[in-house]
């Protein structure tokens, strides 16, 4: 049973719903580790921008319910902005 769950695939065409939850935030995290840094924001940026969302009452496990993304690669992507302009004062120059 062990070496048969070591051998399953990730499914490359399933839904979240029918994801193991730890192998999709762990295939999330991987997504954003490696988007062309040229994307992303810095690191500061990136931790003020989550902090803001950590304090907002619209985040809901990892996702934003005003616009429904994963806040975490919402956050990290350069051009991206809140839909509620709360990352104003930290936009990316």
């Amino acid at each position: 049973m062990e070496q048969e769950k070591q051998s399953r695939r990730v499914c490359r065409k399933c839904l979240s719903a029918d994801m193991d939850e730890k192998v999709y935030f762990e295939n999330l995290h991987a997504y954003i580790a490696n988007l062309d840094e040229e994307l992303k924001v810095d690191r500061p940026l990136y931790d003020k921008r989550l902090a803001v969302c950590k304090d907002c009452d619209l985040l809901a496990d990892a996702m934003c319910r005003a616009c429904g993304c994963y806040v975490e690669l919402r956050a990290v992507i350069r051009k991206n902005a809140c839909p509620y302009d709360k990352w104003t004062a930290e936009k990316a120059e």
